[in-house]
């Protein structure tokens, strides 16, 4: 069972992200404010559940949280700051959207610059251990999910309805036969043969 909160203060926000290692799309983070009694019985991270229980949880998160926010940060401005600079700008972003402002800040991960005078804590695995992390992680990884599946209709050839964007072998067959996309992440090695790659 994951725990409810770390720090003690009923304003605890949980924070995390989705697609830092994909080759195409938006880094999307989230932040998530719970009810300190908050429970539910799957809750995990989201990358130990199935599409279905993410796509059933997210609804359940949304009507039941404190407070939720939820921010994209797209590829150019990754190719730009860089992807861990891009993540932690992400979650800054969901944090400044909660209509709460926490009391707290719980982090998936061990790096993060803090958010203005409020503390927070880095935990790594955190989205396994924290239910507000964990929620905050299925957030990130459904509506980006969602996004992907939208432009998979503009470029179908790279089967980004199903890899969502990961560098699967399908995907970067994609990118030989047929180059890159806006949605491309240019500063990424999209190939193992990069050096040859014209871009």
């Amino acid at each position: 069972m994951l725990a409810s909160n770390y720090s003690g203060f009923s304003l605890e926000a949980g924070t995390d992200e989705a697609g830092r290692g994909c080759l195409s799309g938006p880094v999307v983070a989230a932040a998530v404010i719970l009810p300190i009694d908050f429970t539910h019985l799957f809750l995990n991270d989201s990358k130990q559940l199935s599409e279905k229980k993410r796509a059933q949880l997210r609804p359940f998160i949304e009507e039941n949280a404190l407070a939720f926010a939820v921010s994209f940060v797209w590829q150019d401005e990754v190719d730009k700051i860089n992807v861990l600079q891009a993540s932690i700008t992400g979650m800054h972003r969901s944090i400044e959207m909660l209509q709460i402002e926490p009391e707290y800040i719980i982090v998936d991960g061990n790096k993060f610059n803090s958010y203005r005078d409020i503390p927070h804590k880095t935990i790594v695995k955190g989205d396994a251990k924290y239910l507000s992390i964990a929620a905050a992680s299925v957030l990130a990884k459904t509506y980006r999910d969602e996004y992907m599946e939208k432009i998979h209709k503009e470029f179908p050839m790279y089967n980004w309805k199903k890899n969502k964007g990961y560098p699967t072998k399908e995907h970067r067959n994609g990118i030989r036969e047929f180059g890159i996309t806006k949605y491309h992440r240019k500063t990424f090695k999209l190939l193992p043969e990069q050096l040859t790659l014209e871009l």
